[in-house]
């Protein structure tokens, strides 16, 4: 991306308020998924101490204690990220994988199949029309705002980054355009132990990732057995910091600036 496309994005956002990055720093733009949500307090943790500004996708996914992520008990944590001013975009509520596109009539709305999975539940098949779909896109918005008081961004992740032309057409129609990862950004969290040692995971990251990037991550990953964070995490944070990064939230970004800029109330 050019000097010049980066200072037009950051005109675009500048009625919000001050860049995350300071002059000469180089954005990168760490997001985070949710899910059993045990990296959550490590992360708000990691946000205070290195004063980041991330964004999350929020679905309403299994929490370790039985309970799930956007449930009560995680409203208050929900709560001080967006006094924080990070960004915030939907999931689907029940993390709904896409599958397939499915034929419809001539003139008929169209209508998905999804892998309805999330965490270590079994996966279940269904099949939703858009509108249907557009209602799971909105319902963690709407929920966000139930507990933040606070609009969540027209921005949408689809669950393992599987999605159709005709899904991200049903998505865009609903109001929503769909944000995924650059491929040095997918930092492998999800991935098996044994293959993929938390070692080189960070080693790769920290080779590979360069200014612009979208970074992806969860807020815990049920399968993973040598835990993603705090071994990784913070080290890639201070490993990035070093190189001259710094991290902003989507709304910086200069392919999601004006979208988000437009979506914002005036201050």
């Amino acid at each position: 991306m050019s000097l010049r496309a980066w200072a037009a994005a950051l005109l675009a956002v500048a009625h919000l308020g001050a860049s995350a990055c300071q002059p000469g720093e180089k954005p990168v733009f760490l997001t985070f998924d949710t899910g059993h949500m045990g990296v959550a307090p490590l992360v708000a943790e990691m946000i205070r101490k290195h004063q980041l500004k991330l964004s999350f996708f929020l679905a309403d996914e299994p929490t370790l204690n039985g309970g799930s992520s956007l449930d009560e008990q995680w409203a208050p944590w929900w709560r001080e990220r967006a006094a924080e001013g990070h960004d915030f975009g939907s999931h689907t509520w029940e993390h709904d994988i896409w599958v397939a596109d499915l034929p419809t009539a001539p003139g008929g709305s169209p209508r998905f199949r999804f892998r309805t999975q999330a965490g270590e539940q079994p996966a279940r098949f269904r099949e939703l029309s858009a509108a249907q779909y557009c209602e799971e896109l909105k319902k963690p918005a709407q929920r966000f705002k139930a507990m933040t008081g606070r609009e969540m961004a027209p921005i949408f992740r689809a669950p393992g980054g599987k999605a159709s032309k005709a899904l991200l057409d049903a998505a865009r129609a609903c109001g929503f355009e769909h944000v995924g990862w650059s491929p040095a950004g997918f930092l492998g969290d999800e991935l098996n132990s044994e293959r993929y040692p938390n070692a080189r995971l960070l080693a790769k990251a920290l080779r590979d990732i360069r200014p612009g990037d979208i970074l992806l991550a969860h807020l815990g990953i049920w399968s993973r057995q040598e835990a993603w964070a705090p071994a990784v995490l913070e080290p890639l944070i201070e490993g990035l910091k070093a190189k001259g990064m710094c991290f902003a939230p989507l709304r910086e970004h200069p392919r999601h600036a004006k979208l988000m800029a437009a979506s914002r109330p005036n201050p």
